[in-house]
């Protein structure tokens, strides 16, 4: 790019959420003085959170924050502490790289601080590959969750206290953070 070269960088989900952008900058930032003359363009796409949200029904309708439990950039105790606090101030949560085989209990660990701070009624979305034909959606509850039900592929959002299900029959649950907070939350 930086010889006039036209490139394109591709990532899944929004290149802007915890995807390729954010590496694009970084190494902008780190490298020669001239990349900086660089016409960058970040295209948006739909992020896993979402894709699994509109899958879901509306979980994210209100505040909500988005984290990442990996711990390759960051500390593991960063993370817990960010859960935790997000837990407490009534945030519905988007979790992002949840399990891989190089973390396989931080998801347990990432179950463990929410239900600490959470009753075990909060509505729980596993959305893996939302959009993509192999797809899988499953709504549970916090008690019930479990870090078998999640790999690499799938975001986990998890409701908050106001966070409700409409169960619909034959038709698959609505799970939806009304708009509104009532004034003694």
């Amino acid at each position: 790019a930086a010889r006039g070269e036209t490139v394109a960088m591709i990532s899944g989900g929004d290149a802007g959420v915890f995807a390729m952008a954010a590496a694009v900058c970084e190494a902008v930032e780190a490298g020669p003085v001239g990349w900086r003359d660089v016409d960058l363009v970040v295209v948006p796409g739909v992020t896993a959170m979402l894709a699994v949200a509109a899958r879901a029904g509306a979980p994210l309708g209100n505040d909500f924050c988005a984290i990442s439990l990996s711990d390759n950039l960051k500390p593991w105790a960063v993370i817990e502490k960010r859960l935790r606090l997000a837990a407490e101030a009534g945030f519905a949560m988007a979790l992002y790289n949840p399990i891989s085989k190089a973390r396989p209990h931080q998801l347990g660990q990432a179950f463990n601080v929410l239900r600490a701070a959470l009753p075990n009624e909060i509505p729980v979305v596993f959305g893996r590959a939302a959009g993509r034909p192999d797809e899988r959606i499953v709504m549970t509850t916090l008690g019930d969750a479990g870090p078998e039900m999640a790999d690499m592929a799938t975001c986990i959002i998890i409701g908050n206290v106001h966070t409700r299900v409409v169960e619909r029959g034959e038709r698959p649950a609505l799970v939806y953070t009304p708009r509104s907070v009532p004034t003694d939350a």
